[in-house]
């Protein structure tokens, strides 16, 4: 049994070395709450909810999930009996959504299950690689730097690119991107920029041959999805409309999308993950690991997820580089010829630097299981 003595809660904000830009918000500053959940022996799990500061991407923000974690979840935790992480899902279940953050106290519990059982995050999962390839996102900026920034992941060996586009810019920046990378594996995210009054416009992406194209229509819709699939080369991929195995179930059958980005700090953790990937392997869906700004933390359970079996297409997995000057993890991500090693040691496989948890850490909550 999982007996957790201790959880803490690490309010952090670290800048990014350029703003990403999306259709619907610029993100300069990324805050995270970093979860820290130790056993009874001193065995330490770590877990990251990943909300954003604003509502602009789900309803969860930083302070609706302290909130949630602090007077509902962590009580939870500490009240039941946890022989394996998919023990608390029922309990979490009775409360309404709140996926980011349930979904840090799921990942902490897989990194200390893991390391109580000493194997790897990614062997207890049901991995199979060793080695994952990896994908990059290009936000919106001048079309020149957009192409400059390809240019260079190219070099550095990036397996798949893909860039933000909105109504205002989509074609410049799709044709450019075409005129200079004819074969690039390319793939475009819309942020639910369009509606279903913007059928020709969307159809027209057929000639630029894209892997998929990334949430077009309403974060909460899968009807729509389904129109606009029926009539479109380009296969839909959905991201925002998916936050539980239901809402998978529900896409696989009225044909909503052809491919499915899975984020554990979305969906509840890697619990939900799991299962998503269970299914869409039964169904034949492929699918890849989304990526949300994080810190090493969460990039490090990605590495995890992503090295399971129908994790077919590279997932946004960066190197720690791309996004901060100093990461909370030792070591770093890296990428080589757009490869990353998936960590054999026990659970998540790296270790959390105190020294930058502490530099960039806002505010800490501790609780303790009386």
């Amino acid at each position: 049994m999982l007996k957790i003595k201790e959880i803490s809660i690490h309010h952090v904000k670290m800048k990014l070395k350029s703003p990403f830009q999306s259709s619907i918000e610029t993100v300069n500053e990324r805050e995270s709450l970093i979860i820290e959940m130790k056993d009874a022996d001193g065995v330490i799990g770590w877990g990251e909810v990943v909300a954003f500061s604003s509502p602009w991407y789900t309803e969860e923000t930083i302070q609706t999930a302290f909130h949630m974690l602090k007077d509902f979840l962590i009580p939870i935790v500490f009240k039941t009996n946890i022989n394996h992480p998919k023990d608390i899902q029922p309990y979490f279940q009775r409360l309404k959504r709140n996926h980011m953050a349930k979904a840090g106290l799921d990942l902490a519990l897989w990194d200390l299950y893991a390391k109580r059982k000493e194997k790897s995050l990614s062997k207890v999962l049901g991995g199979k690689r060793q080695e994952i390839e990896a994908g990059v996102v290009v936000s919106i900026e001048s079309i020149p730097k957009m192409i400059e920034k390809i240019e260079a992941y190219a070099i550095e060996g990036y397996r798949r690119f893909k860039v933000k586009i909105s109504p205002k810019m989509d074609h410049q920046i799709l044709r450019e991107i075409r005129k200079h990378f004819p074969n690039l594996p390319l793939m475009a995210d819309a942020n639910s920029a369009y509606t279903l009054h913007d059928i020709k416009h969307i159809q027209s992406f057929d000639q630029y041959q894209l892997m998929m194209i990334e949430q077009p229509l309403g974060a909460d819709d899968l009807v729509d999805h389904a129109k606009l699939q029926n009539v479109i080369q380009t296969p839909i991929c959905l991201d925002e409309s998916i936050h539980s195995l239901h809402d998978v179930q529900s896409a696989i059958q009225l044909n909503s999308c052809k491919i499915i980005n899975v984020k554990a700090g979305r969906v509840g953790g890697l619990t939900v993950a799991k299962d998503i990937h269970d299914i869409c392997e039964k169904k034949q869906i492929p699918i890849w690991c989304g990526g949300m700004i994080e810190t090493g933390i969460s990039r490090a359970h990605n590495i995890a997820l992503a090295s399971l079996p129908n994790f077919s297409i590279p997932g946004d997995i960066s190197a720690s580089s791309r996004y901060w000057e100093g990461d909370l993890i030792e070591p770093e991500v890296t990428i080589n010829n757009g490869i990353i090693k998936v960590p054999d040691k026990p659970g998540i496989g790296i270790k959390v630097s105190r020294k930058n948890l502490e530099k960039y850490c806002l505010h800490e909550e501790k609780f303790i299981n009386s």
